[in-house]
């Protein structure tokens, strides 16, 4: 069995969602109503998959610049 230390949460709350990337509440909503990031709306809470915030991360990865 799993140590509970080791346990991630599969869905986040959207103001943990915005804070893990920085930007607002009102954004990560926008982005979730838009439809840019997957949620799912439970009662009156709306939820993001974990991997979505590896996702956002991966697309707007700048590549290292090389220094002489």
């Amino acid at each position: 069995m799993a140590n509970a230390m080791e346990v991630r949460p599969e869905l986040l709350p959207v103001k943990s969602f915005a804070t893990r990337l920085g930007v607002s509440v009102w954004t990560a909503r926008g982005w979730c109503y838009r439809g840019t990031v997957a949620s799912v709306k439970i009662g009156s809470k709306l939820l993001v998959p974990v991997g979505e915030v590896e996702r956002i991360i991966a697309e707007n990865m700048r590549p290292r610049v090389a220094q002489n």
